[in-house]
């Protein structure tokens, strides 16, 4: 079970790195944003990928953590 570990920690890595992405593009948007509108629309496009990374990261710990109890 080796490999599980290993996948699920591509998988955590994946996840961390979509996490990192959707937290600097928010701290742009809010440098850069003229008015509120224009930020609530950036956050509304990067809550469903932040979303998605986070379950990313989730599986992929899950994942770690079935190949140590397998292995």
């Amino acid at each position: 079970m080796d490999w599980l570990v290993w996948v699920g920690a591509a998988l955590s890595l994946a996840g961390l790195l979509g996490l990192v992405w959707c937290i600097v593009t928010v701290w742009k948007a809010r440098r850069s944003a003229a008015d509120d509108e224009a930020l609530r629309a950036i956050v509304r496009r990067v809550v469903p990928l932040n979303m998605a990374a986070l379950g990313l990261s989730v599986l992929g710990l899950m994942m770690v953590i079935l190949g140590i109890f397998l292995g």
